[in-house]
């Protein structure tokens, strides 16, 4: 058994970003006008934790969005970071530099939804009624939607966690003591609290927002304003801050794997009935607290999953993307009988649908429910398939859609996933069982007029 980690963060936004970036995804159907969601709170009460998770989730959805965090603003435009005194409310200098901050972190974030942006997500404190009449003023002009997302937190054992996890680690305190860098931070909370003004049933029940108590514990809502803000409230209610890890694998070899077909509900290879035995020995010997294996209802998942000892679960959103028409086809034989559905499928894999079958785009639809349990567990081993694998990969690892479609998940291996912070821990295990190859690459020529050995010239070996 080989291990090898890394480490999938999420990607952060450069405050001299003067160019568009690509969409995503453009999903019309979902949006009709740009949309601003717009975090509050107290330091250290997980709001860019939220904003990057939130972010990643409507961008996996196909809603393109973006963090726009101020604090990377004001570490940009200001000198290295001192102490906590910039955040004292009556030093009259640092406030005009924080204003700033926010209005150029603002500006840039409309600038970006006038683009062709859908969610814009501005990542700051925004505590007084001040400044969140300054961000309401510049939106309502426009004519976008607003939606505001308070976490509140009076668990001192949470906000300790959050100081110690993530605040100490922050590019303001590298060249300082954990325990003094730890002192400074709580005098900056101080600070922010003597001018706090939270969101109020009463005095902003003309706003839409949502407030989460102490992560999760309880929440309240109050007037939602279309489709976004339905889709943000039902993801922040679902997601809990748990300490946990996710074990994704594919079931063992197939024997339609051996045969290069895809699709299909055979059995295990007898290469893959070795597989479904060293995992099951690989769960014994991990001793996973709490483990629950899920699987499609597909026979080789099933079949990979009958030794291992653990509560299992049967989903039928994991099944494999249907491939319809295509069903037990070698891709030889797709790339004869049907050539144009072919290249039309290496030109954009992610939204390509098979004839009577299913695109990735569709796949990513099925599984939100999948992803919004595995947020709700503990520790889970989803035994599925290639796409469904990517699918779920590409959400955790914050990929996009033209990544998702190539994410290379063999045969035999596990990828562990640990949250952590603003990304995830990914470790790879294999466990020396040897197996076919089924990753295909997307080839040069994608036109429909290519002849077949370029369409084939990236067929995986087997």
């Amino acid at each position: 058994m080989s291990r090898r980690s890394s480490y999938g963060m999420e990607s952060t936004v450069s405050p001299l970003q003067t160019t568009p970036l690509p969409n995503r995804v453009t999903c019309p159907n979902f949006v009709t006008a740009p949309n601003v969601i717009v975090m509050v709170g107290l330091p250290a009460r997980g709001k860019t934790y939220i904003a990057k998770k939130m972010a990643r989730y409507l961008n996996w959805i196909g809603i393109s969005t973006k963090v726009f965090n101020n604090g990377e603003y004001r570490r940009h435009y200001t000198a290295e970071y001192e102490s906590h005194d910039f955040f004292r409310v009556d030093n009259d200098m640092a406030m005009n530099i924080r204003r700033q901050c926010a209005e150029a972190a603002l500006k840039d974030m409309l600038d970006w939804l006038e683009r062709g942006g859908n969610v814009g997500v501005f990542d700051a404190t925004n505590t007084t009624r001040d400044r969140r009449r300054m961000i309401l003023d510049s939106i309502n002009k426009l004519q976008y939607k607003i939606f505001f997302v308070e976490s509140v937190c009076e668990d001192p054992e949470i906000i300790e966690e959050n100081v110690k996890e993530v605040k100490v680690t922050s590019p303001d305190y590298k060249n300082m003591d954990k325990e003094e860098a730890i002192k400074d931070f709580l005098l900056r909370i101080q600070h922010y609290q003597t001018s706090y003004e939270p969101l109020s049933e009463n005095f902003d029940r003309q706003l839409s927002f949502i407030k989460i108590f102490n992560q999760g514990e309880r929440f309240l809502v109050n007037k939602i304003n279309g489709h976004i803000h339905s889709r943000v409230v039902y993801y922040l209610m679902n997601i809990k801050l748990l300490k946990r890890s996710l074990y994704l694998t594919r079931h063992g070899e197939s024997e339609l794997n051996v045969k290069g077909r895809i699709g299909g509900n055979s059995d295990l290879s007898e290469r893959g009935q070795n597989y479904a035995q060293a995992l099951a020995k690989f769960v014994e010997q991990e001793n996973i607290p709490n483990l629950k294996v899920w699987t499609s209802e597909l026979k080789r998942t099933q079949q990979t999953s009958e030794h291992i000892e653990a509560p299992k679960e049967c989903w039928k959103a994991l099944n494999e993307i249907n491939a319809g028409v295509c069903e037990e086809m070698t891709y030889e034989e797709i790339a004869v009988k049907y050539p144009e559905e072919f290249a039309l499928r290496d030109q954009n894999k992610y939204t390509y649908r098979y004839p009577k079958g299913e695109s990735y785009e569709d796949l990513v639809a099925r599984l939100e429910p999948v992803i919004m349990e595995l947020e709700r567990q503990k520790n889970v081993m989803v035994i599925a398939h290639q796409a469904v694998a990517r699918c779920l990969l590409a959400y955790f690892l914050d990929k996009n859609s033209e990544e998702l479609a190539y994410l290379k998940v063999p045969l035999h291996t596990i990828l562990k996933l640990t949250p952590v912070a603003y990304g995830c821990l990914i470790e790879e295990i294999n466990l020396n069982v040897e197996s076919v190859d089924t990753h295909r690459e997307r080839p040069k020529n994608v036109s429909q007029t290519r002849s077949q050995q370029e369409a084939l010239q990236t067929l995986p070996t087997t």
